[in-house]
């Protein structure tokens, strides 16, 4: 800790906490949960005092559109349009790491803030069972961006949420580490066909075993998800990527046979550098090198989502 900030309340995510939480979120309350992928800042969706707390947190643009959690698919054809396509993703990949882009229904009762001003909405039925719990308890769809300050690491662990946040959060649920850690798959799907809009555990391949191939067009400029911002997840120093060895004034986080101050996966294993991505980049960020330097990740899979991450960071 800093000292900056207060620290906020933190409490278990069991059964007493998750009630507590619940009754916070209908009152208009912030609170940080777990998820399979990173913390998430909840709040209802369907207030715009709310949903301004969270931006107010976060200190972040409001061109940046958030994604709302729901418990079923029966919740989210409420709130967005889907067509057969949405449905085969989310029978495939719900409840799970994958965020679609749809049309927002004219009637969905959704703040403005949540979508940016655009007519589509991200929407994600998440797996983590403290989430669900909350979702379930609560009967609000949530807009849950990762606990964290804009731009900054992405929070896995609730220790993470109290140094970034402090008392900016009425409460944490603690729900220990996330088990993916990296933010879920974006997919957007458009008349033409569909576009990965930000990197994540489901690969593009998997979506295109189900869709067939996707768009080959880029939407330069244009901010439809979170993460798209093109310098995002900082640690506050100056990263080099593709680094076989620390240069003078550097931490090194490794990867395979490259070891570093500390290792994405010491055996290269790609799953476990995305679980620890976020926390290695926490403890370069606290390291006393003023410069991060990370070894080479493979491209491939969930390869590509850390790397798209890394790029960002060192932006």
């Amino acid at each position: 800790m800093t000292g900056k900030h207060q620290l906020p309340r933190m409490i278990a995510a069991d059964a007493e906490g998750i009630a507590e939480a619940a009754e916070l979120l209908r009152a208009g309350g912030l609170v940080a949960v777990p998820t399979e992928t990173v913390y998430g800042l909840a709040a209802r969706a369907d207030s715009a005092p709310a949903v301004a707390a969270i931006y107010r947190a976060k200190g972040r643009p409001d061109f940046n559109p958030l994604i709302v959690h729901v418990p079923d698919l029966a919740t989210a054809e409420t709130i967005a349009e889907f067509d057969e396509r949405a449905r085969q993703l989310a029978q495939a990949f719900w409840p799970g790491a994958l965020t679609m882009v749809l049309p927002l229904r004219l009637e969905a009762r959704i703040a403005a803030a949540v979508t940016a001003g655009l007519p589509t909405i991200a929407l994600r039925c998440p797996a983590h069972p403290a989430m669900r719990s909350l979702l379930e308890q609560s009967g609000l769809p949530l807009a849950a961006p990762s606990a964290n300050r804009s731009g900054g690491v992405s929070p896995t662990r609730a220790g993470h949420v109290a140094d970034s946040l402090g008392d900016a959060v009425d409460l944490v649920l603690d729900g220990g580490a996330c088990a993916a850690g990296i933010e879920s798959t974006i997919v957007a799907l458009r008349d033409s066909g569909w576009q990965i809009l930000r990197p994540g555990p489901v690969s593009e391949d998997q979506i295109a075993a189900h869709l067939g191939p996707p768009l080959d067009v880029k939407m330069e400029g244009r901010i439809e998800a979170p993460g798209q911002l093109s310098s995002h997840y900082a640690p506050g120093k100056p990263v080099r990527l593709g680094a076989t060895s620390a240069e003078d004034g550097e931490f090194l986080i490794g990867f395979g046979p490259i070891a570093g101050d500390t290792s994405l996966s010491e055996r290269g294993d790609p799953a476990e550098a995305a679980a620890r991505l976020y926390e290695c980049l926490h403890l370069a960020a606290a390291a006393p090198q003023p410069r991060i330097a990370v070894a080479p990740i493979p491209e491939e899979g969930i390869g590509a989502a850390i790397n798209d991450r890394l790029r960002r960071a060192a932006a």
